[in-house]
């Protein structure tokens, strides 16, 4: 007879953990252990990872997730490691291998090709990803053996260093670090980047370094929270904007804090700022997002008087970044 499950009592907890999340674990699994660690009500992530991927994964909880999407748009650092001559179904580590080819290229051609990807460049994006068409995940299609249409998009390739290389032996390798956009498939530039050095090839390792301000040696792993006290887990929580780092700083008297908060524009001497972050003057607590123009503050994203008072409570340090 199986033991009753012990029912988790759930609380409100605000604020972000930079993770750094384990290899084979995908980002809700990975989300979801460390939302049952903090006994949060509530929490999201600001963009997937591959659970072949390991690295930066902000994960925001409770108010945080009201501002989660603003990171959706911000660059990434990777280190990856490109299999050479040897291609998979997937273009990474975890498909069946599809075709073998002998590397035949020298170290003068692979810095000729890695010139070639830098800047804009057009990317299709590959079957097996979560982007969805006609509400249906492109892996799924993949599993099911069918292959769709997909349009190429545009992204970034801001710099691409060439980590080290091997290319006799074995198993020839390139390891590179890329400085991309938002939208950037490395499996697919990995690929891409094999493809035009004659041999093929598929990503053995992936390694976000690096996501908007955030990097990887300001992460915790999973095993380090589980080997936490309770209260020291909560300690690791960051404040909620962290995740506002363009924003321009407004406060307000308490007066105009509580109409701002009530969602009303308030009128002052403010440049035309296309973000800003308001602040209370007393506490200097965060309320929300807003924009301003031609001399009104018009709000935006607005945390609930209760979220304030909760982050209040539970920790003055989340209160200001």
């Amino acid at each position: 007879m199986n033991a009753p499950r012990t029912r988790v009592q759930r609380r409100p907890v605000h604020g972000v953990i930079l993770l750094d999340k384990p290899l084979g674990l995908s980002s809700n699994q990975a989300l979801q252990k460390v939302k049952w660690l903090l006994r949060a009500e509530k929490a999201g992530h600001t963009g997937t990872l591959d659970p072949l991927a390991t690295g930066v994964l902000p994960l925001c909880f409770g108010a945080a997730t009201k501002f989660s999407q603003q990171h959706l748009d911000a660059d990434k650092v990777y280190e990856t490691t490109v299999r050479l001559g040897r291609k998979t179904t997937t273009a990474d580590a975890e498909g069946e291998v599809i075709a073998e080819r002998p590397v035949t290229c020298t170290l003068g051609q692979v810095v000729e090709v890695l010139d070639r990807f830098m800047g804009p460049i057009r990317q299709v994006p590959p079957m097996y990803s979560a982007l969805k068409k006609d509400g249906k995940a492109l892996y799924e299609y993949a599993r099911e053996g069918e292959t769709v249409e997909r349009e190429a998009r545009d992204v970034v390739i801001h710099d691409l260093d060439m980590l080290d290389v091997q290319l006799q032996g074995d198993a020839p390798f390139l390891k590179l670090r890329v400085a991309c956009s938002k939208g950037t498939y490395i499996r697919t530039l990995g690929e891409d980047i094999a493809e035009a050095l004659g041999c093929g090839g598929h990503l053995s390792a992936l390694r976000r370094v690096q996501t908007g301000p955030f990097e990887a040696d300001q992460c915790i792993t999973i095993e380090q929270l589980e080997a936490m006290e309770e209260g020291e887990r909560l300690q690791q929580l960051l404040p909620i904007d962290v995740l506002l780092p363009e924003h321009t700083r407004v406060t307000l008297d308490e007066d105009n804090a509580g109409r701002f908060l009530s969602g009303l524009r308030r009128r002052g001497h403010w440049p035309d700022m296309p973000h800003v972050r308001v602040y209370g003057q007393e506490p200097p607590a965060l309320l929300g997002t807003g924009h301003t123009q031609a001399g009104e503050l018009i709000p935006t994203r607005l945390l609930s008087p209760i979220e304030i008072q909760q982050i209040l409570e539970s920790s003055p340090a989340l209160v200001l970044a």
